[in-house]
């Protein structure tokens, strides 16, 4: 038995159903898409470190029709540039992520309980809080794990965000 059928075997039918039913999935940026540290060189330029993997699950939803979208309330080109990279389009400098979510999903016609926000800090909960399905990572805030139905295996910056692709993915088959 692989990594994933392992995970959706153990999973409750209620959080199955949630995974098979989303249709828009928004991600915080840092901690999520990377491992939650900057690196800071001599010139203040700073630099993260993030999965390869996250790209091919992020273009899995795109096939699949589930839409994805960053929400970060930093202001910083590293989370453009990332997420220009990978195809997926990115709001950053949010001071209210919730109400950009509610906004996101109606412009689409997505209902919340058909959306997914994948987070792991405090300035996250407000998201987590309003979704079918609030997901966080292993190494997140210890404050967040009381709002989330599922809690990834692979920690921020290490699959994460592919791992949830993939288990979107199963399930919708």
């Amino acid at each position: 038995m692989d990594k994933y059928s392992k995970i959706i075997k153990e999973l409750h039918k209620e959080t199955k159903d949630l995974f098979r039913n989303i249709r828009l999935i928004a991600f915080d940026f840092d901690g999520v898409f990377t491992d939650n540290f900057v690196y800071t060189d001599e010139n203040g330029r700073e630099t993260v470190k993030s999965s390869r993997l996250d790209g091919i699950g992020l273009n899995k939803l795109k096939i699949m029709n589930v839409n994805s979208i960053v929400l970060s309330s930093e202001i910083n080109n590293v989370v453009l540039e990332r997420s220009k990279k990978l195809g997926i389009e990115c709001k950053n400098g949010l001071k209210n992520k919730s109400k950009e979510l509610i906004q996101i999903a109606r412009s689409l016609d997505v209902d919340l309980t058909q959306t997914s926000f994948m987070g792991n800090d405090i300035n996250d909960i407000g998201c987590l809080k309003m979704v079918g399905l609030p997901i966080v990572v292993p190494d997140s805030h210890n404050d967040v794990f009381e709002y989330s139905k599922y809690v990834t295996t692979a920690k921020g910056g290490h699959g994460a965000v592919r791992e949830v692709c993939d288990i979107i993915e199963r399930l919708k088959q």
